[in-house]
């Protein structure tokens, strides 16, 4: 599976777990990753460029720090400029057609603070809706989001194992419920066929 990984954070160098993130999805053939500070220090994104790298990709991951309950000015960007209209939505719009979509967030907060009566009061589900939202006008499959809490306090073993479990979820193929329920109803019509 191509998966592309499209990151931003402003502030990288002080960053524990998006940088260690980034260096464990380097080490994977299958995954591309957009590093948009890097690529972009002056915000001018090449559109033509990452739509293309879009295009090729069967999974498509944004990772970023969550800020005040959203996303880094240069993710903002790029969804403002990337997914264009006539080009992602609206007539002939669907170069994302049936491509997957999932985000990928470090959340300085503990997780308990992510729900109702904390002091957060919403769950980091119902926060993300406006990215599934996004993902539905894109006609794109929406996948559970992946994320880590309490970000300032983990501990470097902490930090590690985040970046392993990453790469395990991201290449996970049962993310997507379709073809999860695809591969259920053909090993069920297997089994059916066995007991005959």
């Amino acid at each position: 599976m191509k998966i592309t990984v499209i990151v931003t954070h402003p502030n990288i160098k002080e960053s524990l777990v998006n940088k260690r993130w980034i260096e464990e999805l380097k080490k994977n053939e299958n995954i591309t990753v957009r590093f948009l500070d890097e690529l972009y220090p002056d915000g001018k994104i090449d559109i033509k460029k990452e739509q293309e790298y879009l295009e090729k990709s069967e999974r498509i991951v944004f990772q970023y720090p969550f800020y005040w309950y959203n996303m880094p000015a240069l993710m903002r960007e790029y969804f403002d400029k990337v997914l264009e209209f006539g080009w992602a939505y609206g007539p002939n719009g669907n170069s994302l057609l049936e491509k997957e979509f999932m985000v990928a967030i470090s959340v300085g907060a503990p997780e308990y603070s992510y729900q109702g009566g904390s002091y957060n009061n919403f769950t980091i589900t119902e926060l993300l809706r406006p990215m599934e939202a996004v993902s539905n006008a894109l006609q794109m499959i929406y996948l559970p989001a992946w994320s880590i809490f309490d970000t300032p306090r983990l501990t470097n073993e902490k930090i590690e194992e985040s970046a392993k479990k990453y790469i395990e979820y991201i290449n996970n193929e049962d993310l997507n419920h379709r073809k999860f329920l695809e591969k259920l109803k053909k090993a069920n019509n297997k089994a059916s066929f066995v007991d005959l």
